[in-house]
């Protein structure tokens, strides 16, 4: 079981990025994001191994968002991550909350403890769209992403630590509006 902490759109502007995933669903050989049970969110840390307990987790989600708000978010583009499968995501726009929080949270784990992913200089802020691309529906999939020429705005408003899988919330806060 590993321990995620996140920041999610627990609100009605989260449905932008839940019909994105209805339609990146037509790229998988089953809906991946609609499984989670899971609202749209962007994961700062996931840790696997017993050296970060929820407590350790929670308290440092918690202090990196001290005197934080609620954040809205603007996604112009899709993006893929390479791999067998494919992973779409939507980029945000630069946002140097995300980077502060993100940072507070690395500076107070060691992020040895984290998946590498999610380490300082290797991690990337993205809200994933499907994780389950099937190999046959790559490329239609990346044209999707090329071909995407909107902008979407959500508000991510509730900091949580989960475990997973299957997605269990263990502690989650409102943030300020």
């Amino acid at each position: 079981m590993a321990l995620a902490i996140n920041i999610r759109a627990d609100n009605e502007s989260a449905r932008e990025i839940e019909r994105l995933w209805n339609q990146v669903a037509m790229f998988e050989a089953e809906p991946s994001m609609r499984a989670l049970g899971y609202r749209p969110h962007f994961t700062f840390a996931i840790y696997d191994g017993p050296e970060i307990d929820e407590k350790t987790a929670w308290e440092t989600m918690l202090a990196a968002v001290t005197g934080e708000r609620q954040l809205r978010i603007v996604f112009k583009r899709i993006r893929w991550f390479q791999g067998s499968p494919l992973v779409l995501w939507a980029e945000p726009e630069a946002d140097e909350t995300l980077a502060r929080i993100h940072g507070a949270i690395s500076a107070a784990i060691d992020p040895a403890h984290c998946r590498p992913h999610y380490r300082p200089g290797a991690w990337t802020p993205h809200c994933t769209l499907g994780t389950g691309i099937v190999d046959e529906r790559r490329d239609d999939a990346m044209a999707f992403a090329r071909a995407f020429d909107r902008s979407i705005e959500v508000l991510f408003d509730v900091v949580d630590c989960v475990a997973f899988p299957p997605v269990r919330i263990i502690a989650e806060r409102k943030l300020l509006s």
